[in-house]
C-alpha cells in the first residue's frame, strides 16, 4: 500500500509537471532602463511586451495597468481587460486587442498631463501564470523663450534685455548670456550686468523665468553677437536666442549743420533773387 501511494503521489506530481511544461513560460518586456519620458499633452503609448511560449488566446488572459503617482504612495487602475470586458479607469486609456493577439499590451494615453507622471505597472495574467512589470513615465514641458528689450529703462547709450521663459516643467533651468565679436569668433559667457528672478509657478503646475543683461553700447564693439542660451530637460539641446545692439540715431552736430548751410546757402539765395526779380518786372509791366 505505501508503495502504491507513492506510486500515485509521484504521478500527481509527474501530471502537474507537464500542465506546467504544456503552459510555457510567461513574462513581461517593459521600456529599457525602465523609464519612459514624454511631453506634456502629447499622445503617449507605454510599452508593455507579453512574451508567452504558446500562442496567446486573448479570450482567457487578462491585462490590468496600474500606476502609482509620485507623490502618493498608492497604486490607482487605469485600464483592465480580461476576455470581452474592458474599462478605462482614465479617459481615453485602451489597449488594443489586435496588438494584444501578437503579445502586445501596450497601453496608449490620450492628451496626457503633468500629474499622470509616476510608476506605470502592466500585469498579464494567462491562467494559471501570471506576470509583471514596471516603468517610470516622466512628463516635461518645453520652455517657449523670447527676448525684448525693456523699454522702460532705456536711456541714453544703455538698453536692459530681457529673456523669458515660460511653461516648462520641471523647475530646475538654466539660462546664460554669450557674445561673440568680431575678433573672437566663439561665444564667451558673459557674468556681469546679469540678474535672473526666481522661478514662478503657474496654475497648471509649469513653470515661468525671466533673466536681464544690461549693456552700454557706447563700451561695446560694433557688430557683436549677443545671445541668451537656454538649458532645460525637456530640450534634446540647448535653445538659443540672437540679437545685435541698435545704434542710437544721433542727432547732427554743428559743424554738420553749418556744413549744410553753406553747401545749399548759394541756391537759396538765388531763388530769392530771381523771385524779387520776378516781382518787379510784373509790377513793371503794369
Amino acid at each position: 500500500m505505501a508503495w502504491w501511494a507513492a506510486s500515485s503521489a509521484c504521478a500527481a506530481l509527474l501530471l502537474l509537471w507537464c500542465a506546467l511544461m504544456t503552459a510555457g513560460d510567461l513574462k513581461v518586456e517593459m521600456m529599457a532602463r525602465g523609464i519612459q519620458a514624454t511631453h506634456l499633452n502629447d499622445n503617449v503609448t507605454i510599452f508593455c511586451k507579453v512574451i508567452y511560449s504558446q500562442p496567446l488566446n486573448i479570450t482567457s488572459m487578462g491585462i490590468t495597468w496600474l500606476r502609482k503617482s509620485l507623490t502618493l504612495d498608492k497604486e490607482v487602475k487605469v485600464f483592465e481587460f480580461f476576455g470581452d470586458h474592458q474599462k478605462a479607469f482614465r479617459p481615453g486609456a485602451n489597449v488594443s486587442p489586435w496588438r494584444l493577439k501578437s503579445g502586445d499590451a501596450s497601453l496608449k494615453l490620450p492628451g496626457v498631463q503633468l500629474e499622470e507622471a509616476g510608476e506605470y505597472r502592466c500585469e498579464v495574467v494567462v491562467t494559471p501564470l501570471k506576470a509583471q512589470g514596471t516603468v517610470q513615465l516622466k512628463v516635461v514641458a518645453s520652455p517657449t523663450s523670447r527676448l525684448f528689450q525693456d523699454q522702460a529703462v532705456v536711456k541714453e547709450n544703455e538698453g536692459k534685455y530681457m529673456c523669458e521663459s515660460s511653461g516648462f516643467y520641471p523647475k530646475d533651468i538654466n539660462i546664460t548670456w554669450e557674445k561673440r565679436t568680431q575678433k573672437s569668433p566663439h561665444h564667451v559667457v558673459i557674468s556681469e550686468n546679469i540678474i535672473t528672478g526666481p522661478t514662478i509657478k503657474n496654475m497648471d503646475g509649469t513653470f515661468n523665468i525671466t533673466s536681464s543683461l544690461k549693456l552700454n553700447s557706447s563700451q561695446e564693439d560694433p557688430g557683436t553677437v549677443y545671445q541668451c542660451v537656454i538649458w532645460h530637460e525637456s530640450l534634446h539641446t540647448p535653445v538659443s536666442i540672437d540679437f545685435n545692439l541698435t545704434a542710437p540715431r544721433q542727432s547732427l552736430s554743428e559743424p554738420e549743420k553749418t556744413d549744410i548751410f553753406s553747401t545749399y546757402g548759394w541756391l537759396i539765395s538765388f531763388l530769392a533773387a530771381g523771385l524779387i526779380l520776378l516781382i518787379v518786372l510784373i509790377h513793371w509791366k503794369k
